[in-house]
């Protein structure tokens, strides 16, 4: 996804309508490329590729918790799996085709000043996730006064709600879409790697409780690419940023790692990215096409910190929408079986969710409609579709829904990604059965 830069403040509605979930809008931002011209500092990231029609890398939109609660995000992990596989199937049981395809979005909003059509979009599309994009100085109160705005829209199945997951981009440095009272300003991921893992997890811990306050159930990080010193701030989407850990997997490993497991501690689900890894590369896919890998294979070094983040129990991966020539040289990541089934589903064993970067507005898919988007990320073993512009999702939804009734395969294959992601949420207190 793009990135925005940060220029103090950066940052996506009408009301939802009820009976609608809204699905995940904002990893966009989180899982792209950063699109700004290094140095700016004073807009996000992907506000400016918003603005400039181009992504921007770290936005993202957050997940929203249970209407009605009127509480913090709930705490991830904290139900058994076996009470989470009856109550996803009970849910999954009861939702209609719209229903369950809607689960399959995470569409971005604004985090400053909500767009009410895009909101609209969302609730009519039964969305289940949203991304807050841009950048916000309101601070924890009242960004967390408007997530409860939006997630009472929520869809109910069988009189219980299918709570929306919330999230953003908080990586620090240039990628922090919420500031303002009650958030620390974070350093960026360089800055962080230097930082012994003890301290950074302490450090992540906090950063996650006032996430958690504002109302955010899902970080879109940290950012588990190796950027090598030999190509440093070339590298655009992440060095040029400062948004990696370090130069060799060891660091990335062990503070992604660190990273991660704070948030784990507060209650907030986080997001390895940008897999198979963006370190590699030269040009952003937010806003370059054909942005090409001819260094990673399946067996490099440089897929530990994926590796390690997803034996350590991480719940989200995010896809790149870069090629991968010695993996596979045919698709762009986001759309490639060999990719997401082979090397992330068979052999690295991932159970989670696997989220795209934003598939809306990079350039990278341009070439594609969105219905082709849709289909080739869901086909290839793809989980939850992140885009920063809400107004691709009806085609996207149709597209999906239009196949689901023509190829069984295919329909078990969503049925199998809502079942994922519906665990997902119950696992973060976002589901309730019984």
């Amino acid at each position: 996804m793009r990135i925005r830069v940060r220029q103090r403040p950066r940052s996506r509605r009408t009301a939802l309508r009820t009976g609608v979930p809204l699905t995940t809008l904002a990893l966009a931002v989180a899982g792209c490329g950063a699109s700004v011209t290094p140095g700016a500092t004073t807009t996000s990231l992907r506000n400016t590729a918003a603005t400039q029609g181009t992504p921007t890398p770290g936005a993202t939109s957050p997940t929203p918790s249970p209407a009605g609660t009127g509480t913090g995000t709930a705490t991830a992990h904290t139900t058994p799996m076996a009470t989470a596989t009856s109550c996803t199937d009970q849910t999954l049981a009861g939702m209609t085709t719209a229903q369950r395809v809607g689960q399959l979005f995470m569409g971005g909003i604004n985090a400053a000043k909500p767009d009410q059509a895009q909101l609209r979009i969302l609730r009519d599309n039964h969305v289940g996730s949203v991304m807050l994009t841009g950048r916000s100085s309101a601070g924890t109160a009242a960004t967390r006064k408007i997530v409860d705005g939006f997630r009472g829209q929520a869809d109910r199945v069988g009189g219980k709600q299918v709570g929306l997951v919330v999230a953003t981009d908080q990586e620090g440095g240039k990628v922090q879409v919420l500031n303002g009272p009650g958030f620390s300003a974070m350093p960026n991921g360089v800055t962080q790697g230097k930082k012994s893992t003890t301290m950074l997890r302490a450090e992540a811990a906090i950063w996650a409780q006032q996430l958690k306050r504002a109302g955010v159930d899902l970080n879109l990080a940290p950012v588990a690419d190796v950027v090598p010193a030999s190509l440093g701030t070339r590298n655009i989407p992440i060095g040029s940023f400062q948004r990696e850990y370090g130069n060799t997997p060891g660091p990335v490993t062990s503070h992604t790692g660190a990273f991660a497991a704070g948030f784990k501690q507060s209650g907030v689900m986080t997001t390895l990215k940008h897999f198979p890894g963006l370190g590699q590369v030269i040009g952003n896919t937010d806003t370059t096409a054909n942005v090409v890998d001819s260094v990673t294979t399946s067996t490099s070094a440089s897929l530990d910190p994926f590796k390690s983040g997803i034996q350590a129990g991480s719940p989200f991966v995010m896809v790149s929408s870069a090629t991968y020539n010695k993996i596979d040289a045919q698709h762009i990541a986001a759309f490639s079986p060999t990719v997401i089934g082979q090397l992330l589903r068979g052999q690295m064993g991932f159970k989670g969710v696997v989220i795209s970067d934003d598939i809306g507005n990079a350039v990278a898919v341009r070439s594609f409609t969105p219905a082709q988007r849709a289909l080739n990320f869901t086909s290839a073993g793809g989980d939850m579709i992140l885009t920063v512009r809400p107004d691709v999702i009806p085609a996207m939804a149709q597209a999906i829904q239009t196949r689901m009734g023509q190829d069984a395969s295919y329909r078990a294959k969503i049925d199998d990604s809502v079942r994922r992601i519906l665990d997902a949420k119950h696992n973060a207190g976002l589901l309730q059965c019984g």
